[in-house]
């Protein structure tokens, strides 16, 4: 416990600076309120830490191994579209992630302008290029479907 006499004493301890002026630096100028502020503002220690676990848990397919009953629909159906002048199709096909092992399937619609047979790969009217090793359907569609 504190006696009272000891305590009169604490109050007195800063007696001899509480009154004095503010000290104004001749060197520096003030800090503004907002960079006063940013000190308490709070940080990522971690920095890139939130992307990195997002990256980890997104999830990619596997590309599938296709039959070999689906690789010659598919080549029937590419001899077909490389008759037609400009076909319409629907295609499926693999798209490898960049950052991971593993990709994506992705569905397009689009006018094919060629079958580039040497580099193995289907070019459509908007420059679009698929390997054609990455096909996993194809549909001829209707031009007004």
């Amino acid at each position: 416990m504190i006696e009272i006499g000891k305590l009169e004493d604490i109050g007195h301890k800063y007696d001899d600076i509480i009154n004095l002026e503010h000290h104004v630096s001749s060197v520096y100028s003030r800090m503004s309120i907002m960079n006063r502020a940013a000190q308490f503002a709070p940080f990522a220690a971690l920095t890139g830490y939130g992307d990195e676990i997002k990256e980890a848990s997104r999830i990619v397919d596997n590309k599938i191994d296709i039959s070999d009953d689906l690789k010659d629909k598919i080549n029937n159906k590419l001899l077909i579209i490389e008759r037609m002048i400009r076909p319409y199709i629907m295609v499926t096909y693999f798209v490898k992630d960049k950052k991971k092992d593993g990709g994506e399937y992705i569905t397009i619609s689009n006018i094919v302008k060629r079958i580039d047979l040497y580099n193995g790969e289907m070019v459509f009217t908007d420059k679009t290029k698929i390997l054609i090793n990455d096909i996993v359907d194809i549909e001829i569609k209707k031009a007004n479907d």
